[in-house]
């Protein structure tokens, strides 16, 4: 079939198409009666023994196989959680297929088809008898071939050979193939087949890529009239496509109504009502839903013909629209995207790559939710967050935003003013810089990348370099999957999950968050450290026009004003935006707070489901004010600060590289030791490799390693009080 330009020979008409016997002439009626009752019986005789014949044609070499397995080949399609298409691609001949059952299509149509086509589908083996005799009778009674005799087994037969022979021989063929046909496959296999392969004009093959095209809709619900043009199309495909000559398919699907009111299949009523329906005369273009993510999908498993995801269609469809305005509303060439997951299962249910796929001005064919970017101030609840663990703090932790330097860095509010003393929870709550960039100071930006690690999260840092006390304000390339990722495992307590686009793997999403040895290796942060990080995210101010609290969430903005992102969480869903330009070029003047937030707060407004509490605080949670905290916790301290003495105190020692759960491969060491470093601590430092010690430099705080076999392995470093820092890594 190339194109789908073939038709299925359709010649059984209507009764009002068949013109009136001619009267006999005067002394000719007998004989002529005796002449055509001859030659019945003669045309009878031989279809019959050519069809006897014609049943064991196959067996010549000619005949070949029937094509089934090219009749599987449909478009590659990829649908939602509820099995509704996203996104169809065509086949390699150009064509649309798609796949398509009897229980997808409305049964007024396949009721018509029968009445139309093939009455006694049901009965026969491939072949009508009944239809065969009444072909040769109408073709004596009228001089000319008035039906063909053809079945529905009889058609698909054909469209598998992908011949279309007028001839003698070819309908024996067909009769032939149709009888084989039956013997191979059920009646439901076979209708299957002719509702896939049916031509409709141009390259609509089978029913579903026709209703999509011509309606705008699936088969499943059609309206009478409609139902009858898509019997009709196929008898005549190109000469009767909607698209060019809409009154042949007119005049075509008035002749399906009526012959469906003489089957008793539809009332007069019904038919006078279908043939004033509108004949379609455009083709609507077929489901486009996140293109970005379907690409990606089908690119990576290109043999599958049927992907289905994770994704909610309309869901979906509701935020590309958002997406959309948003960037209109915002500026020229600025893009925007927005993922919503399930952070309770971690399937993804809306992934928005761009404001318009074919948006050329604002680069819309870039997806900007995998593009690696600065996340700004979005990893600040992280830093705090692994401080609440070690016990260095409590949101009510009093903290001064004032200048500081450490070496050459001294970081700056973005406002360029300082604060004074506040409490942990206004540091987070009003994102101020400096006091993010002291505690990360304290904690370390390796055992944070060590973390993000173990949440199945990989930050980027130029040219290989280590990670810095600049990741506090966004010295880090991150994805906003990746960003959606993180923030799911804080809103489920510090337990990180993946999470999935691809319905199939939901299953194994889920059974790792419940394996029981793997829970503090999967482990972001502790239960209690998580939720002080979200009591304090859920008091962030809202957007102007925005009722806040009723989720937690952060807003970031990069350095040069290049990303803007919004990210926040309930007790189910984590909604994660951001805005910018593709190009990496400035924005001048957007702010994560007016840009990106927007889009949050009516992403979660467009989520249809009831709002899902945050998580309850667990039982060891200190509530109360800074004056109920315990000594230690009352005011942060710096390394070397001693408020009870003022003297120097040397800061705990920590393995600043190689980063926690990090990988390493031998083959990029070329040979060459590994070198592992460490910040604080008082000297001597002492190394261990597996509880082994190695030799180092009583005057230094980096040591050599030359690594053995591929594997894990721990690295302890000892200060000389005796605080110890360990970190575990893969050699591969």
């Amino acid at each position: 079939m190339g194109g789908g330009t073939s038709s299925i020979d359709r010649t059984d008409l209507d009764s009002s198409d068949t013109p009136p016997p001619t009267p006999p002439r005067q002394g000719e009626g007998r004989s002529a009666s005796i002449r055509r009752i001859g030659m019945a019986v003669g045309v009878m005789f031989v279809i019959c023994a050519g069809t006897a014949y014609g049943l064991y044609c196959k067996a010549f070499a000619d005949a070949g196989p029937l094509l089934l397995e090219e009749a599987k080949a449909t478009s590659v399609t990829v649908v939602d959680r509820d099995n509704r298409l996203l996104r169809a691609f065509a086949t390699t001949e150009g064509n649309w297929r798609l796949p398509v059952s009897p229980k997808d299509v409305d049964p007024k149509y396949l009721k018509m088809l029968f009445a139309f086509e093939d009455k006694r589908f049901y009965r026969h083996h491939g072949v009508d008898p009944k239809a065969v005799a009444r072909a040769v009778l109408q073709m004596v009674r009228h001089g000319r071939i008035v039906s063909g005799g053809s079945t529905l087994t009889m058609q698909v037969a054909r469209l598998l050979d992908g011949k279309h022979e007028r001839t003698a021989s070819g309908k024996l063929r067909q009769m032939a193939r149709a009888v084989e046909l039956e013997r191979a496959r059920s009646k439901t296999e076979i209708l299957t087949l002719y509702l896939r392969l049916a031509p409709f004009g141009g390259n609509l093959e089978g029913i579903r890529a026709a209703s999509l095209a011509y309606f705008g809709k699936e088969p499943k619900r059609l309206s009478l009239g409609e139902a009858a043009l898509l019997v009709a199309l196929p008898q005549s495909p190109e000469q009767r496509r909607l698209d060019r000559f809409p009154e042949a398919a007119r005049h075509a699907r008035n002749r399906v109504l009526a012959r469906a009111v003489a089957a008793h299949v539809i009332t007069q009523a019904d038919a006078t009502k279908a043939k004033a329906e509108r004949i379609p005369t455009v083709r609507y273009p077929f489901p486009m839903f996140a293109p970005h993510l379907t690409e990606a999908q089908v690119a990576a498993r290109p043999t599958e013909p049927l992907i289905k995801l994770t994704l909610d269609r309309n869901l979906q469809a509701s935020l590309e629209k958002l997406v959309a305005e948003q960037a209109q509303l915002i500026g020229d060439k600025v893009s925007a995207a927005v993922i919503v997951a399930n952070h309770q299962t971690g399937e993804i249910l809306a992934e928005v790559g761009s404001p318009g796929y074919m948006d050329s001005e604002r680069q819309g064919a870039v997806d900007m939710a995998t593009a690696v970017r600065s996340p700004g101030s979005t990893l600040k609840p992280f830093i705090y967050g692994l401080a609440f663990e070690a016990g260095l703090a409590h949101p009510e932790t009093l903290i001064d935003d004032r200048p500081t330097r450490f070496g050459t860095y001294a970081p700056k509010n973005f406002d360029e003013n300082f604060h004074g003393t506040v409490s942990i929870r206004e540091a987070l709550e009003q994102s101020y810089n400096i006091p993010a960039v002291r505690v990360l100071a304290r904690v370390g930006p390796g055992k944070l990348v060590g973390r993000f690690r173990r949440a199945g999260v990989d930050a980027r840092f130029p040219d290989k370099s280590e990670p810095t006390l600049a990741m506090a304000l966004g010295g880090t390339g991150l994805t906003l999957e990746e960003m959606t990722q993180l923030y799911a495992a804080l809103a489920r307590g510090g337990d990180s999950i993946t999470l999935v686009h691809r319905f199939d793997e939901r299953a194994r999403a889920m059974a790792a968050t419940r394996v029981k040895p793997l829970v503090n290796a999967h482990r972001l942060m502790s239960p209690l450290a998580a939720w002080y990080v979200t009591d304090i995210l859920k008091d962030a101010p809202p957007p102007p026009n925005a009722k806040g609290g009723r989720f937690a969430y952060k807003t970031g903005t990069s350095y040069g004003y290049r990303d803007a992102w919004a990210i926040g969480y309930d007790g189910k869903y984590v909604v994660a935006a951001w805005v910018g330009k593709p190009d990496n070029s400035s924005v001048p003047g957007i702010l994560g707070r007016t840009a990106a937030a927007p889009i949050l707060f009516d992403a979660f407004a467009r989520i249809s489901e009831k709002r899902v509490p945050l998580q309850s605080a667990p039982s060891n949670a200190i509530r109360g004010t800074n004056a109920d905290l315990p000594a230690p916790l009352k005011r942060w301290r710096d390394p070397g600060d001693d408020p009870a003495t003022g003297r120097f105190i040397e800061p705990p020692v920590l393995i600043s590289f190689p980063p926690d759960q990090s990988e390493i491969d031998e083959s990029d060491l070329g040979g060459d030791p590994l070198v592992l470093k460490a910040d604080g601590g008082a000297l001597p430092l002492t190394w261990l490799v597996d509880g082994t010690p190695i030799k180092s430099d009583a005057h230094q705080r980096e040591v050599t390693w030359q690594p053995g076999s591929a594997g894990f392995t721990k690295l302890t470093v000892i200060d000389a009080n005796g605080r110890t820092d360990r970190v575990s890594i893969r050699l591969r």
